[in-house]
């Protein structure tokens, strides 16, 4: 006898109970998500859950074909997707199943545009309940989960371990660095001192590299300074001026000490990935993913690509504490699913969901696209355990904090990277960019942001 799993025999019920399922053969579900050619499998896992479960219900004797409907979107980016997908919704054209940035799930559940999760997650143990439970934090709007975390990352400061050995640091120091920095004796300022030795001993052009444009990379910074971009009581976004100017000056002595070029944000990406794959620069700051071209030949040179080798000449660390005995921050940015509420076929796409965010499914997403692992399981797969880079970055999930949960966190991140480039560009001290960024927050976003901590004239 061919033995029916509970999934199968939940979907089966759903269906049943679904007046809208009742004559239908074919179950049509629109899933939206960005075209991302290095990340193909967010849209062929739900496709593939959908083969699946089609294969269930026929061995179950049930008249029904889930056809899915995928939508990868040309915009610019995420959060040009999350507004376009507000507009459909708002003509009730909207998909049943999306993608979003984390940030942007509050906007869609407060509209009545996700459908609420938790008792899904304690319905489906089976797929949900090994998921890390810092995940699931990323995943709420006042409190209830409204989401599904799709993938996760890891962003750290790369340098170069060779270059201290050319100015004559010794093993010992080199593999202490990272512990200190755990434990909070490695600080920020410890890391720019140290970059300045590597330029001053002609090891290096560049002593710290960072992205050119705006992004999220640098928030990890701001936040070792004890910055929180919103208010945890009434989800407002705040700007709190003194922790930013903090930061800030940290960015300025960079520059004045010679470890930043004043120039670094009109550089290209080629540029900077280049002069930190030609070992012209001691330090890059970005995320786990720029692992694949550190692994192959681009920019006309070979690194090691076995752990023991790529490990002997690259380190990685989190954004160092401020201050001696502070605690070091990471930064993740996950992208999740989203199921919605206005959907006549809810339950069958959150079992989709469910499906899809199993560890085999997120696995090959992961190791295709270089993103860390949603679950412990995933930690003991083989095919992700054998991918050193992954399981490696996978325990730097310590300390972990997430872009702020606001819709509107994409312009207040816009005008602080402004204050950022005014100060590496010495247009502005820090005090001057503080004063520009809190009047653009306020001309801008108005009372959707609160200026506190303000710093004494």
């Amino acid at each position: 006898m061919r033995r029916i799993s509970p999934l199968i025999i939940s979907v089966a019920l759903s269906l049943s109970l679904t007046s809208s399922l009742s004559f239908a053969d074919v179950i049509k579900l629109k899933l939206w998500t960005l075209a991302d050619r290095t990340a193909p499998m967010r849209t062929v896992n739900i496709e593939d859950a959908a083969k699946v479960m089609n294969q269930q219900f026929a061995a179950a004797g049930i008249d029904k074909k889930i056809v899915i409907e995928t939508h990868a979107s040309a915009d610019r980016g995420w959060d040009d997707l999350a507004l376009d997908t507000l507009k459909a919704f708002a003509v009730d054209q909207g998909p049943d199943i999306y993608l979003l940035p984390h940030e942007w799930i509050g906007e869609f559940a407060r509209n009545g545009y996700a459908m609420p999760m938790d008792q899904q997650i304690t319905d489906n143990a089976w797929a949900y309940s090994d998921i890390l439970p810092v995940l699931w934090d990323a995943m709420k709007y006042q409190g209830k989960v409204y989401a599904v975390p799709q993938d996760a990352e890891i962003r750290m400061f790369f340098y170069n371990k060779d270059m201290l050995r050319k100015i004559g640091k010794d093993e010992a120091f080199i593999d202490s660095i990272p512990s200190r920095v755990q434990s909070g004796d490695f600080t920020l300022d410890d890391l720019t001192a140290l970059a300045k030795q590597v330029v001053s001993g002609g090891a290096a052009k560049y002593g710290m590299l960072h992205r050119p444009n705006v992004g999220i990379d640098y928030l990890m910074v701001f936040s070792s300074f004890g910055v929180k971009f919103t208010d945890d009581k009434n989800g407002k976004l705040q700007f709190p001026e003194k922790g930013v100017e903090a930061a800030l000056s940290w960015y300025a002595r960079n520059v004045a000490e010679g470890v930043t070029p004043t120039d670094n944000t009109a550089m290209s990406w080629d540029t900077i990935q280049a002069a930190f794959k030609q070992q012209q620069a001691f330090i890059f700051h970005q995320g786990i993913w720029a692992m694949a071209w550190q692994q192959n030949n681009s920019y006309g040179t070979s690194w090691p690509t076995d752990r023991a080798g790529y490990n002997h000449m690259i380190g990685w660390i989190p954004a160092p504490a401020a201050v001696k005995g502070g605690k070091p921050t990471n930064l993740s940015h996950p992208i999740a699913y989203v199921v919605s509420d206005k959907s006549t076929n809810k339950q069958i796409a959150a079992q989709l969901v469910a499906m899809a965010s199993l560890p085999y499914y997120n696995t090959r997403h992961d190791v295709t696209s270089y993103h860390t692992a949603i679950s412990y399981t995933q930690l003991s797969m083989p095919e992700y355990a054998q991918n050193w880079a992954l399981s490696q970055a996978s325990k730097m999930m310590d300390h972990l904090t997430f872009v702020p949960g606001h819709v509107k966190f994409g312009t207040y991140n816009h005008v602080l990277f402004q204050g950022l480039q005014a100060v590496e560009t010495k247009r502005m001290t820090p005090a001057q960019a503080v004063s520009f960024i809190a009047d653009e927050l306020k001309s801008q976003l108005g009372d959707d942001v609160e200026i506190t901590d303000p710093v004494s004239p």
